[in-house]
């Protein structure tokens, strides 16, 4: 990884909740604990692609539960975000123009519920069977109390943002995706994905901060598969998105982690990787990162990403005592922190 996306600082052993602190110098802490940032703060994750079919699927058909080694880490989050690498339905058909096509079962939906609560819908593979499917994912959602963003029935709901309100904190997440098929992009008066087209998302960050917005996070699905740097295009869009008000950008999509950049202070975490996901043979496709997140209104506190390590069937686990990226707001380095 060239350093412009790898700039350590120092490496720090990490534990989650006293990380910030540790990090801090004394003056910087009393500071920060003289304006109360602490007591106001948010807790999120964002996690990379969750493909439940397959592997997975199987795993859950079977009475298995491929998020029980990140339960701990997923429940004292205050807020936890997916992307949602399928459809969940039994409706549809597969499309022929794919290589391939996912559909999860609706029993996969419990594993899910208490786990997570939101998801994306802004990604190549939400239309894999159809609109049908696609209208059924989203029901089965709301009806398992699951948020969802990214996609709607219409390209007004798929632009609208996930709101996200707690301890004072109002966040607005948008998510886009820009891998083909565009087939899958909602329209006037039909189902679908978010498309990221440059105007369009610089005109719903905008309007999220007018609408009252602290904090805009863009969620992104983007870049090439399998490729561990960030591409020229998503540097740029990633620093437009900065410029226009993000409090941060996190993306998906190439099966692998592609790095960290800090632009004007802020992080830029380019592509998380796999989260739960099957059949990949090469090490960079079988090890993704969680991503952490203290915010209040300011921006971001402090961030840092745990390693998941996926077994054969799709399972992600901790990995202790490896180093993964990490930082606080302001930075201009990364650093990288040791994972509990």
């Amino acid at each position: 990884m060239s350093q412009k996306f790898r700039l350590t600082a120092a490496r720090r052993k990490s534990a989650w909740g006293t990380a910030s602190a540790k990090c801090l110098s004394g003056a910087s802490l009393a500071m920060a604990l003289s304006l109360n940032v602490y007591a106001e703060s948010v807790n999120l994750i964002f996690a990379g692609d969750i493909m439940l079919d397959d592997g997975p699927g199987r795993l859950i058909a079977q009475g298995g539960d491929p998020l029980a080694p990140f339960a701990t880490i997923l429940n004292a989050a205050d807020y936890r975000i997916g992307n949602l690498e399928c459809p969940i339905a039994e409706s549809g058909t597969a499309l022929d123009n794919k290589i391939f096509s996912f559909r999860a079962k609706p029993q996969v939906l419990p594993v899910l519920q208490g786990r997570f609560d939101a998801v994306s819908l802004a990604n190549n593979h939400s239309g894999d069977y159809g609109h049908p499917a696609f209208l059924d994912t989203m029901l089965h959602l709301d009806k398992a109390g699951i948020a969802h963003f990214g996609g709607g029935r219409n390209l007004g709901e798929a632009h609208r943002p996930l709101w996200i309100e707690r301890k004072g904190l109002k966040i607005a997440v948008l998510a886009y995706n820009e891998f083909k098929p565009r087939s899958f992009e909602a329209g006037a008066n039909w189902p679908g994905i978010a498309w990221s087209e440059d105007d369009h998302v610089i005109d719903d960050i905008r309007a999220a901060k007018l609408a009252g917005a602290d904090l805009v996070i863009p969620f992104m699905h983007w870049g090439w598969e399998n490729e561990g740097q960030p591409s020229q295009r998503q540097q740029q869009l990633a620093h437009k998105m900065i410029d226009e008000g993000a409090a941060l950008v996190v993306g998906g999509h190439p099966h692998v982690t592609q790095g960290v950049e800090i632009y004007q202070g802020k992080p830029i975490i380019y592509s998380l990787g796999n989260f739960v996901f099957d059949g990949f043979d090469y090490a960079a496709g079988q090890r993704g990162w969680l991503l952490r997140l203290k915010l209040d209104k300011s921006g971001v506190i402090f961030w840092d990403t745990l390693a998941a390590q996926m077994d054969d069937d799709g399972t992600p686990h901790p990995v202790s005592g490896t180093f993964t990226p990490c930082g606080r707001g302001g930075e201009a380095l990364v650093s990288e922190c040791q994972n509990p």
